[in-house]
């Protein structure tokens, strides 16, 4: 029963601001017809490889291919997967799980446990480069591995026979079944299959397998006849249609293109809220929008003062009132609800609009700036229409209030996530960052220093500190005053600047059934049937 907690009580908080959901009980799914579900995905994939996957575009068609050893509820909470049960020592160090019997890849070939066990030290190989390896580190070797100290065989997971797995954790942590959720931990068939996203060869254990990908426009999912839990899975296949724009993912929902879509425009919310009140799925969930800062060169790097007077120049209320869905301006990182947590905010967050922004020029003229030698930043970010909204009016804000001269630079997202990782390029980056399982430490562990996930290149050894003491706490209430005092001292660095918190926003047709928002923000296909319509 434990293994269920911890997304429950945080779901159950964050469902009670959904908008629209209760119309989703109405018709009923008729069994003898199934049928293609066509959803909207506001971005290519980067990678339909778990190992390669780091955008949510990748990973929300990912959970719909593969499945690891645990998976989730529509609500959010852990139940078996791959793996039919597993136990845990006195310890919580030691897991074992038995696998399933029938768990089969869509060639018919047995899922067994040596195939996670391959699968992770791919992951975690650092020949591969994997942007997910962090999220094995509670592994026994997993770090040494990523180091390099260690040759990817010594890893602390084994496989005694095919239909059970042993994993040595470092120290106890209740959240990883629900870690093992995440697509980090799924398995893989083969390097090919995952790497060549070949339809016509194309293996996965998953509710469904890759049959189509057309590059730009749509990709196509077909049930996989040999997945263990078909008898659940109610739709005979899923169109992801591809577009960006979130004006087009609208104009091809209310032209019966699209079944549901994954954004809507914010200029549509109003009349939605009036003329379609029952299709519009808003909630929040675990996840954060934040400005990563160049912490390793000029003009950012170095100069704290900087870094503080941006964060203050920015009128959060005033961000968040155009962008009209709901979001909550952030003053720290870990989102509000994130389970056995507090949220940490600026010591300014108080201060009133005047007090705040004579103080952020104060620090910006104490940096070596004036009106005749301002700053001068380059600000990159993926095309979408709100956040280039958001950073035109970011960009105003630092003009209006402290003089900086920023230049704008969108990329197409499969480009973006390249150059986010090249310092040179960039002075401010726009990041998010999802939940991959609810705990704060998945949110402060990618400011380690050295994560995959650290594009900013902060670190700070008291930072990692305390993080690391943190996994090593028995104890809730030392183990939470660890993280907080980590997020506090990470905030007065300013490596970022936390803009506002997540809501997801959906357009989803009356016939589609299933919809559910969670705490992650995760609506896999398999949940979902389509009525008579």
């Amino acid at each position: 029963m434990s293994r269920h907690l911890l997304a429950t009580a945080v779901t159950i908080g964050l469902l009670a601001a959904v908008v629209g959901c209760s119309r989703h009980a109405g018709p009923s799914f008729d069994a003898s017809t199934l049928s293609e579900l066509k959803r909207g995905l506001g971005g290519e994939p980067a990678s339909l490889d778990p190992a390669a996957a780091s955008d949510n575009f990748s990973t929300q068609v990912i959970r719909d291919l593969y499945e690891g050893l645990t998976s989730e509820s529509p609500t959010g909470e852990v139940i078996p997967g791959v793996a039919s049960s597993w136990t845990v020592d006195s310890t919580g160090t030691t897991y074992t799980f038995q696998l399933r019997t029938d768990a089969r890849w869509s060639n018919g070939k047995l899922v067994s446990a040596d195939d996670f066990v391959a699968s992770w030290r791919r992951v975690l190989d650092p020949k591969q480069g994997s942007p997910v390896s962090s999220d094995l580190r509670l592994i026994v070797g997993a770090t040494a591995i990523m180091s390099g100290q260690l040759a990817p065989t010594s890893l602390g997971a084994s496989a005694p026979s095919s239909h059970v797995l042993i994993v040595n954790l470092v120290q106890p942590a209740p959240y990883f079944p629900q870690l093992l959720a995440h697509s980090a931990a799924f398995p893989i068939y083969s390097d090919d299959s995952a790497r060549t996203h070949n339809p016509a060869s194309w293996v996965s254990n998953g509710p469904f397998v890759l049959s189509e990908w057309r590059p730009g426009t749509n990709l196509r999912l077909s049930r996989n006849a040999l997945y263990w839990d078909r008898a659940n899975v109610k739709l005979e296949g899923v169109q992801y249609r591809i577009a960006a724009d979130q004006n087009a993912q609208f104009v091809a929902y209310r032209a019966g293109q699209l079944d549901m879509t994954d954004t809507v425009p914010p200029n549509a919310i109003p009349s939605l809220r009036e003329q379609r009140p029952s299709e519009l799925v808003i909630a929040p969930y675990l996840a954060t929008a934040y400005y990563g800062l160049n912490f390793t060169t000029p003009p950012l790097g170095g100069n704290l003062k900087l870094r503080r007077a941006l964060a203050m120049a920015i009128d959060r209320k005033r961000l968040v009132a155009a962008l009209a869905l709901g979001q909550a301006g952030a003053y720290g990182f870990v989102p509000p609800g994130t389970w056995n947590y507090g949220p940490q905010d600026w010591d300014w967050e108080k201060l009133d609009d005047a007090e705040r922004l004579a103080e952020a020029r104060r620090l910006y003229g104490e940096a070596g700036y004036t009106a005749s030698a301002p700053l001068r930043l380059r600000l990159l970010f993926n095309s979408s229409p709100s956040i280039k909204q958001t950073a035109i009016m970011i960009a105003a804000m630092w003009k209006q209030e402290l003089g900086v001269d920023t230049g704008l630079a969108d990329e197409e997202f499969r480009v973006f996530l390249q150059t986010r990782h090249d310092r040179q390029k960039w002075d401010v980056v726009r990041l998010a960052w999802n939940a991959d399982y609810n705990d704060a430490s998945n949110f402060l562990d990618i400011f380690r220093t050295n994560s995959p996930n650290n594009d900013t290149g902060y670190s700070n050894p008291a930072f990692d500190k305390y993080l690391d003491e943190a996994a090593h706490a028995a104890d809730p209430q030392l183990r939470r005053d660890l993280l907080q005092s980590a997020e506090r001292l990470m905030l007065a660095d300013y490596p970022v600047i936390p803009l506002y918190f997540f809501v997801s926003k959906r357009l989803v047709k009356p016939y589609v059934l299933g919809v559910r928002p969670n705490a992650l923000d995760r609506v896999g296909s398999k949940e979902l049937s389509l009525a008579s319509h």
